[in-house]
């Protein structure tokens, strides 16, 4: 489930948390796009913030499949114990792991506790996921150029279903075309109340505010908000 489903529905978890760890107080638009057309195969097209969602999804349609590009953590792990076969390197606190090799459901399912970003190409016979390999500066600028495109997915038209219910989980009817995009409001940040490290203060702190759910399909616009703790 992926992490605006899951703020949606009542259910933010540490994974959502992470995510939103890159954030400090204040309003940033256009996140979270994701954008769906229907042709003779499923083509979506999204923002890096769907970069883990959209691992986690792949691995519930196929048990296994050829993954290539970087793993990013905050903290060293051992690759042996996860099966990672690539080579890691450290820069600026991030540990990066490239990967090129078979990857499974268990072994993303024991990493993702661990993983900042899944900056992952997946390959299997019915689908295809592309995902850039540098995560954009957070900005609150409108100027700011949004990659809409930092996720490119190819899938067979009979995962059409999930799709839907992944990702326009809100929308009752059917389409061949749908957007979405959020505006994240972060109003406040609750810090632990014991703080020894401000450093990891900062990365345990929960933000507090509400997210501007915005949806196209058909000409029509319809618009949800979600107040939050995360």
């Amino acid at each position: 489930m992926n992490f605006i489903k899951k703020i949606f529905e009542g259910r933010p978890d540490k994974e959502v948390h992470r995510m939103f760890t890159r954030f400090g107080k204040g309003i940033f638009e256009k996140r979270a796009i994701c954008n769906v057309r229907v042709g003779n195969k499923i083509k979506i097209n999204t923002t890096f913030e769907y970069a883990n969602d959209l691992v986690e999804f792949f691995y519930s349609l196929k048990d296994k499949m050829q993954a290539g590009g970087k793993i990013l953590l905050k903290e060293k792990i051992n690759l042996a114990e996860y099966g990672l076969k690539g080579e890691e390197k450290e820069k600026k606190g991030i540990y990066e792991i490239n990967v090129n090799q078979e990857l499974n459901k268990e072994q993303i399912k024991k990493l993702k506790d661990k993983v900042y970003f899944f900056l992952l190409n997946l390959n299997f016979d019915e689908g295809e996921l592309k995902t850039k390999q540098k995560l954009p500066r957070p900005s609150k600028s409108k100027a700011s150029k949004v990659d809409d495109k930092f996720c490119v997915v190819i899938l067979d038209l009979k995962y059409l279903s999930k799709v839907k219910d992944e990702f326009f989980f809100d929308l009752k009817q059917a389409f061949n075309k749908a957007y979405a995009e959020h505006a994240f409001k972060i109003e406040d940040i609750i810090l632990p109340e014991k703080i020894i490290d401000y450093a990891q203060a900062r990365l345990e702190a929960k933000r507090k505010g509400r997210i501007i759910r915005k949806l196209i399909v058909g000409g029509d616009e319809l618009q949800s908000e979600k107040d939050f703790v995360v």
